[in-house]
């Protein structure tokens, strides 16, 4: 059901985008993890807490995909009302991409026995998801690079001279409060498994 749900969303997404290359750019890495998580279904099946998680993020991909973050419609409605300087919707991508990975990176961890000392899982868990942060910052700059100023819909920078950094923080934040919050749902669901 989840991936009928997703995959309607991605097409939704794909008719008639306010930009071509800015949808691939952002939809590529949701495609990707599609064909990965289909591959690998019956070696390795994550916890149904994930796959959700993981579908919502993909489908913030699509969203962002189809209007681009700087146009997404409710949060420009949200930036009105409030008078923001900007509209802030990428911000909450980046909270997904890194309480979405910090789910995921913790439940291989778990399940692949990696640790011997699990106290060290937390500081792991959050450093991979900062350096997956990290890597799509570096896509966007090199994007920039390569395609000039048709990369503007694609980083949504809005002005903001501080957006990779601030983007950084939102992953943090975002793997921070997957590990505070949704780990012990995550665990009581693992052990379940077991």
């Amino acid at each position: 059901m989840l991936l009928i749900g997703v995959l309607a969303v991605m097409a939704w997404s794909a008719w008639k985008p306010h930009d071509r290359l800015t949808w691939w750019l952002e939809t590529l890495p949701g495609m990707a993890g599609i064909i990965v998580l289909a591959a690998t279904y019956n070696r390795f099946r994550f916890t149904t807490l994930c796959y959700v998680f993981i579908a919502l993020h993909i489908s913030l991909l699509c969203v962002g995909g189809h209007y681009t973050y700087a146009r997404e419609p409710v949060f420009n409605w949200l930036r009105e009302t409030f008078h923001w300087h900007r509209n802030y919707f990428d911000r909450l991508g980046h909270f997904a991409q890194g309480f979405v990975p910090a789910l995921i990176a913790r439940e291989l961890f778990i399940r692949l026995r990696v640790f011997s000392r699990p106290g060290w899982m937390p500081f792991l868990v959050l450093s991979v998801c900062l350096a997956i942060s990290a890597c799509y910052e570096f896509i966007e700059w090199w994007t920039a690079l390569l395609s000039g100023s048709a990369s503007t819909e694609f980083l949504a920078t809005q002005g903001d001279i501080w957006d990779t950094q601030a983007d950084m923080f939102m992953a943090l934040v975002g793997a921070t409060c997957a590990l505070l919050f949704a780990a012990p749902l995550q665990d009581r669901l693992l052990q379940k498994d077991r």
